[in-house]
Parts: C-alpha cells; structure tokens; sequence
C-alpha cells in the first residue's frame, strides 16, 4: 500500500457502503483474526481440555469465544474513531508511569508478560514440524522448526497487509471444512456425540483437577488479549480509520465512522462465527474420542494422539489428510500471529521511544527485523522445553492475564476518553459490561477451584 494507513489525510476519505454486499468487500480483518484463532487454542489446547474434562467443560470453550467479542469490537471502534494505533491508546490509561519514556505502566507490563509469550508460539511451531516429520521422518522435527520458521518469516517480513488476509482467507476455507467435517462423519462410529453430552457440557461445572487446562483455554480460545490488539491494526491497515478520516466536529465525519464501525461489526461478527463453529467442533473430537479412551496429548506425541480423533472417524486411510490440515490449522496461526507480532511491537517500541513508528520507513524496517528475529526465539523456546502442549498451556495463562489489561483498556476506551459524538447503544454498553464481567468471572472462578 503506497498511502501509510497510520496517517489519517481527508484524501483518504470515502464513504462506507451500506448494502449488505457493499460491506462484504471491505471484510478482512476478521479473516486474519480467525487464522490467527483457530491453532493453538483449538487444536492443542481445546482438544487438551475436552480430553481431559470430557463434555463436562464445553460451557468454558463457548463462553470463551461469544464474551470477548464486544471487547474486540471497543478496541476496533477506537481504531475507527481516533486512527490511533492501539499502544497510543493504551499510553493514556489512569495509573503510574515510568522510565525516562514515562510510559504507561499497561506498556511495560505487556512487555515484562510477551517475554513468556515464546513459549506459546513455540509449540505452535514445534507442532507444524511435528507434523512434517511423521510425514517425512528422515528430516529431524529441528530440522522442520528451522525450515518454516524460515518461511513464515519470508512470508510477513515485506509486511504487505494485503497477501496476509488473502492468505488467511484460503487457510480458513481449508481447516473450517476440515473441522466440521470430521464431526459430522464422527456420528458414524462408536463415538458419536449425544444430545446428552452437550446438555452435559452446558451445566457450568469445572472440576477441579481441569482448572489449569481450563484457564488456559479460555486464555487460547476465541479472541484473546494479543488477538485484540491486533484487530486494531488490521482495522487500520484495511483502511477503516483512513477512509473515515482525520477527526472534524461534523455530521459528515461522524456519519463516515459509523459506517465504518458498521462494517467492523459485521466482519467482527462474521469471523466470531467461524472460530467458534471451528472451536467447538475441535472440542467436542477431543470429549468424545480421547476423554473415553483416557489419553491427554503431551509432548512430541501429541500430534500422533490427536490424530486418532481423525482416524476414528474417517479410517486409518485418511491420516494424510489429518496431516495436511492439522498442518494449516497450526501454520495459519504461526503466520497470523507473526504478522500481529511484528506490529505490535514495532508499535510499542514507538510509545517506548525506541523507534519513530509513523516513519513509514522504519516502521517497514522494525517489522521486517522483527519477522526473522521472533521465529529465531520461537525455536530456541522449543529446543529447549520439548512439549508443545506445556508451551502453550503456560502461554494460554499469560494471554489470560494480559486480556484483564485488554478489559480495563476497553472500559476506559469506552468511558473514560473522548467518544467524538459515537457513544454506543445501551444494547452495546450491556454487552461490553457483561464481556468484561464475565471474563473476570470464569478467571476468578478458575483461580479459586485451584485452591
């Protein structure tokens, strides 16, 4: 894109469409969202906790992926509203500041927390390689992290917004179709899935032994605090905050940002819609096949177990196919999720001073450093801790406590800085009050069961 997104000029100023196929051709930030999504969370961490739970903690999975949506949408508006990037927002929160930057402290302790965040993406890779090495057992699953740790860098270093929703795109069409799917033909075998045993996983119970896998599903699952942050840049980069246009106190502008925030809504909603449908499906294999045969997936076997679920309900034939898209689904998270980490902190080192990050050319640069240098500390995490479901079970925790700086974030978004005469709906202010109570909620809930 010639024109930099992060600067807001009235000669990007055009008017949101208001059809329903209107708004279908400016979605996309969504489709990233829901690559980055659908992975770790639901391959490793989901089918982990249905394993572990049985039906009996389905409630966390869809409570999980339907309670953050209002906050996503707050963090979006606020894109919309102002054209800040998120850690410009975040930079102006209430409480102490520190360094010779005098920064938020939110920033410094999303920094201190990502130093953990390795480990999660970590696993992801180290599943990817995993894969390719049952496919190809004569190249070392080292080998493999190497290789696509080396691809997905050359795919985000150019950062090129654009080929990185496209891509997401075509790996989302692939692993919803997959997913779905493998429930659908599970009905044919000895573990088909009961009325019974959804109603089961409805109750709202979470034994205790399940507390841990537990929160960090909830961290995983659905949009977490790094995928909320990141749907502020996408929103950018697709050009919602520049066709809206720099801030002027008139009808006109307040009527080309509620178009905007329209569209959002709907590519927001839309994407929610396929991560759950995709989530539930992964947890609901992991109750009815691993839960009854007693196996949790761990360490470098975790893959081989996981593809029973596959393998029950298409036949031993199909483990090529469990292969290729369980491969997407944990690529398409490894590509998104670069791709947000790369702004992200080219970002916050900006707040932090490090860099000028609306200097289009070294934003560029920051971004292309950070593509090759995050990969690099994802394998060295991998090398040495060895089990990707540890990794990202400790990484899920952390992305739990990050999405509580992401719910206070949201509330002062909304209450506590300028709304520019875009206040919400009394439905949407309910709604954001009940996402952000309930995500406090199921953590505290989640943190007394474990004592």
């Amino acid at each position: 894109m010639s024109t930099d997104p992060y600067i807001l000029t009235k000669e990007g100023i055009k008017p949101a469409p208001t059809s329903f196929f209107g708004k279908l051709k400016y979605l996309g930030p969504g489709f990233i969202l829901s690559a980055s999504v659908v992975g770790s969370g639901e391959l490793i961490s989901t089918t982990t906790l249905g394993a572990k739970a049985g039906f009996v903690t389905f409630w966390v999975i869809l409570v999980s992926c339907a309670v953050k949506v209002a906050i996503q949408l707050e963090f979006g508006k606020q894109a919309i509203r102002t054209g800040e990037t998120v850690f410009t927002s975040l930079n102006k929160l209430g409480g102490p500041r520190f360094g010779r930057q005098n920064a938020n402290w939110s920033l410094w302790t999303w920094l201190i927390l990502w130093l953990v965040k390795p480990l999660q993406v970590g696993g992801i890779l180290g599943g990817v390689a995993i894969i390719m090495n049952m496919a190809f057992p004569s190249i070392s699953i080292n080998w493999f992290a190497v290789i696509f740790g080396i691809i997905v860098a050359t795919m985000v270093f150019r950062g090129y917004y654009f080929f990185i929703e496209k891509a997401s795109v075509v790996m989302i069409v692939i692993f919803t179709f997959f997913t779905v799917f493998a429930v659908f033909l599970l009905q044919n075998t000895g573990f088909a899935i009961s009325a019974g045993n959804i109603f089961e996983g409805l109750k709202f119970k979470l034994p205790a032994g399940t507390v841990g896998f537990a929160i960090a599903a909830f961290g995983l699952t659905g949009v977490g605090g790094d995928e909320i942050v990141a749907y502020g840049y996408w929103c950018i980069e697709k050009g919602y905050a520049r066709f809206t246009g720099p801030y002027e106190n008139t009808n006109e502008w307040r009527t080309r940002a509620k178009g905007w925030i329209k569209v959002m809504n709907l590519d927001a909603v839309l994407s929610m819609v396929v991560y759950t449908m995709v989530t539930a499906a992964f947890y609901l294999l992991g109750a009815a096949i691993l839960y009854k045969r007693g196996e949790i997936p761990t360490g470098y076997g975790m893959i081989e177990t996981l593809s029973k679920m596959y393998t029950e309900a298409y036949g031993t034939w199909v483990k090529g196919f469990f292969l290729f898209g369980s491969f997407v689904v944990l690529f398409s998270t490894l590509f998104s999720a670069l791709a947000a980490w790369t702004r992200i902190f080219s970002d916050l080192f900006g707040q932090l001073k490090w860099i000028d990050f609306y200097d289009m050319k070294i934003r560029k640069r920051t971004i292309a450093i950070a593509a090759w240098v995050f990969p690099a500390l994802w394998f060295i995490a991998l090398v040495i801790f060895k089990s990707p479901v540890i990794m990202v079970t400790v990484g899920g925790i952390v992305t739990f406590i990050l999405l509580l700086i992401i719910v206070y974030g949201g509330l002062h978004f909304r209450y506590r800085q300028k709304q520019y005469g875009l206040e919400s709906s009394k439905f949407y202010d309910f709604a954001l009050l009940v996402s952000c109570i309930s995500i406090f909620l199921v953590g505290f809930y989640s943190v007394y069961s474990l004592f």
